[in-house]
């Protein structure tokens, strides 16, 4: 926990739960942060605290939040991590709620930052995602479960990123794939995650086999699979995605590592 995170030209490196860390283009942006302890909670139970504390994180420039309303893509010390960065993004209802410095993106709107790599800027992009089943009852704003956002981050000689956030949808993966062809990486959330009072069980977020699916829709280089362990409500684990991407004939698309290792973002 005390040994820090040393930057990256190009990387990315799975915390456990949804959170990642992303050097990309001279920043540091951090995605769905938890970093509390193992512990209860309200009605999900965390098994396994992250890799890398806020302190072995260090300094970031931008923090990514799919959404705010679940505990486990934003527990109570991501919270305050993400309130002491510079820059959060998320939906526009997340970031009502969380207010500064959080700015509310609606899908297919984008924010650019300057690169401190003097390439120019990093865009990014806010693409839909859909938190359950495509038939599940929608609110008034047209979401499932809750309003929950992904990201594409992209920029002139960089790889392009997306970022799933907890989507279940395969045709919102088609979407964003004829919307933003040339995907190289993908960090595609794929635990699985059941909550038995919802949907019917119904998966909350990509099975392993979507996650193939996915993987063969947007064509990328590379995927980091993210949001597998760490909580109990996780029904599919690493085995699990290893397994479907092995029977898909895309393993070699696959980046496992341990929490707390980097992964280059380019072949």
């Amino acid at each position: 926990m005390s040994t820090g995170l040393s930057r990256q030209q190009c990387a990315v490196t799975v915390l456990g739960g949804p959170t990642a860390v992303i050097d990309i283009g001279g920043l540091r942006i951090v995605s769905d942060p938890t970093f509390d302890e193992a512990g209860p909670q309200g009605y999900l139970t965390k098994t396994a605290g992250p890799a890398a504390d806020e302190d072995a994180v260090g300094p970031v420039d931008l923090v990514l939040v799919s959404h705010e309303a679940h505990p486990d893509n934003l527990d109570g010390r991501g919270r305050a991590f993400a309130k002491t960065a510079p820059l959060v993004l998320t939906g526009p209802r997340a970031a009502e709620r969380l207010g500064s410095p959080a700015v509310g993106l609606s899908p297919w709107t984008g924010h650019r930052l300057p690169r401190p790599d003097g390439g120019g800027d990093l865009t990014v992009l806010a693409v839909p995602a859909v938190h359950g089943p495509e038939d599940g009852e929608r609110d008034a704003d047209g979401n499932v479960n809750c309003e929950v956002i992904g990201f594409v981050l992209s920029g002139q000689g960089l790889p392009t990123v997306y970022v799933s956030g907890d989507n279940a949808s395969i045709r919102t993966v088609a979407e964003i794939s004829r919307r933003v062809p040339g995907i190289d990486a993908a960090v595609l959330h794929a635990g699985a995650a059941r909550v038995p009072a919802k949907f019917d069980g119904r998966p909350l977020s990509l099975d392993s086999r979507r996650a193939a699916a996915a993987a063969a829709v947007l064509g990328p280089e590379i995927v980091v699979p993210a949001h597998y362990d760490g909580w109990a409500h996780f029904s599919e684990g690493l085995p699990e995605i290893e397994l479907a991407f092995h029977e898909a004939g895309l393993s070699s698309l696959l980046r496992v590592a341990p929490h707390g290792t980097w992964v280059p973002l380019t072949r």
